[in-house]
């Protein structure tokens, strides 16, 4: 008889009691334009009504740009909790309130960028770094009354990548770096504000809204994140960053089109794995945008075949794969496969696009993996990345039951080791960061619950089994890790009680 897999969703209340207060990042205590004057058409002229939505129009965004004056400002208070949430969504997490002293307190800015671009960007690689740089150079060549008239959702970016860069690294205390990154990430989305990104996106709204979202889920709070998540996505559909770029701009540079395809797939790479965790409906669904359209950068390689390019070819295809198979059915609580047929066509689409990467991507064992951070940590980086997601998404469709389909026990097993150690190797190469990426910690609790419960439901006999002596070693080394951050962090602490049920 086939042991039954418990859904990790019902250990959401595990990871982060509903009853603490969530953190209200994206709507800060300031003074905020609440009721602003439409514009009105010139009297004596006929307007005509577009049937198609006007914040993707400079035009219509100007004319009520130039409108919008004289409103009132209001004092809102900020929120003590999150309501309504689903409890799929894991984010109620107790916080502190920063303060601008945070900003002297930070490492140098320079610094905290250089660990941006370690940490962040080999695995998320949207922003075209020289372009950046020579951005963020001339920003501070401006005299200070030119820097208030600056882009802002440059200062934007700015801000969110010095909150990312802050998550990162070490500070005297947790509540120190809480708080310097909780003032960054809050002056980002003022910058926003100021912006009036609703009614204007542009490339770099677009790449900090996402960020945005990654900093977020790293903070623990998946709902607000989820929240933030689709306001971004409507913003990438108005911009036509769906849209093949060859077709929608035509006479955009070859630089400027491969700009718009990167930022496409990192709003649609987080939608779908993000969709993954919570079992909640993708919306990153409509593009026709390709992945064979990516041309490779002579700045982007790495080794072997493998460069940045390749790396989101693969995370694309990947993607591209479980929205469909994956997070759809998973959303609707429907089978991802109804009979073992279906399973064995699914996963072997899984492994033809596995078999696919190039070989660095495929390099996945210890002595391997430290060999190849030694030569280049961003490409082991990348390759525990995509490792994790498709080790996670093979276990998903072999641990799916119902009446016509068993669990497929030992290959759930084996799916999940593989998964699993991905998160131990990061842990183990990148010491702290393996604590922050929310995603990909997360993953592997899931990964942890499903051993345990497959252990707990061992047949007769198996003890000495090494599958299931190989099993109980994983849940062990995962609440080793966990119990490292479980003085400070709530999150942790409860995972380390949860798994240490089963021991």
């Amino acid at each position: 008889m086939a042991a039954h897999v418990h859904n990790p969703d019902e250990y959401s209340e595990h990871i982060a009691p509903a009853t603490t207060p969530a953190h209200d990042f994206l709507e800060p205590s300031s003074p905020v334009d609440k009721d602003s004057p439409q514009a009105t058409p010139d009297s004596g002229k006929n307007t005509r009504r577009r049937n198609k939505p006007s914040l993707s129009c400079q035009a219509c965004t100007n004319k009520k740009t130039k409108a919008q004056d004289g409103g009132r400002y209001i004092e809102r208070l900020p929120s003590r909790s999150s309501t309504g949430s689903s409890p799929k969504l894991l984010s109620n997490v107790p916080f502190s309130n920063p303060t601008m002293s945070n900003l002297f307190k930070a490492e140098h800015p320079f610094s905290l960028l250089a660990k941006f671009f370690d940490a962040v960007d080999p695995v998320y690689p949207m922003i075209h770094r020289k372009s950046f740089e020579n951005d963020y150079n001339h920003f501070w060549s401006l005299s200070p009354p030119e820097r208030t008239r600056a882009d802002g959702s440059l200062v934007a970016l700015f801000f969110v990548m010095l909150a990312m860069g802050t998550q990162f690294v070490d500070l005297p205390s947790p509540e120190e770096k809480e708080q310097t990154a909780e003032f960054y990430i809050s002056a980002s989305h003022q910058a926003l504000r100021m912006f009036s990104y609703l009614g204007r996106p542009s490339m770099r709204s677009i790449q900090t809204m996402v960020l945005i979202t990654y900093f977020l889920m790293n903070d623990n709070h998946a709902s607000d994140a989820w929240a933030f998540a689709g306001i971004l996505q409507r913003q990438a559909y108005a911009l036509g960053l769906n849209r093949d770029p060859s077709i929608v701009q035509p006479g955009a540079t070859p630089h400027e089109m491969q700009q718009r395809r990167k930022v496409w797939q990192a709003v649609f790479m987080q939608d779908t794995f993000l969709s993954v965790i919570i079992k909640l409906p993708p919306t990153a669904t409509h593009t026709d945008v390709r992945i064979e359209d990516l041309y490779e950068e002579k700045d982007a390689s790495l080794e072997h075949g493998a460069t940045d390019t390749a790396f989101i070819r693969s995370m694309w295809s990947l993607a591209s794969l479980v929205q469909g198979t994956i997070c759809t059915p998973r959303s609707l609580d429907h089978a991802i496969c109804q009979d073992p047929a279906e399973r064995a066509r699914l996963v072997a689409h899984f492994q033809r696009i596995y078999k696919s990467l190039p070989l660095p991507f495929r390099t996945f064992n210890e002595t391997a993996m430290c060999d190849l951070a030694r030569r280049s940590r961003r490409l082991a980086r990348q390759t525990l990345f995509l490792t994790s997601n498709y080790y996670h998404c093979l276990m998903l469709i072999y641990a799916d039951e119902h009446d016509s389909l068993p669990c497929d026990v030992r290959s759930t097993m084996e799916a999940a080791h593989e998964a699993i150690s991905s998160y131990f190797l990061f842990h183990t190469i990148f010491d702290g960061e393996a604590g922050v990426w929310f995603h990909f910690q997360h993953r592997a609790f899931s990964e942890a619950l499903i051993i345990a419960e497959l252990v707990k439901n061992q047949p007769p006999g198996s003890n000495m089994d090494p599958m299931y002596l190989g099993a109980k070693t994983d849940i062990l080394k995962m609440v080793g890790i966990l119990q490292l951050n479980s003085e400070h962090d709530i999150v942790a602490r409860t995972r380390v009680a949860v798994l240490s049920n089963y021991l």
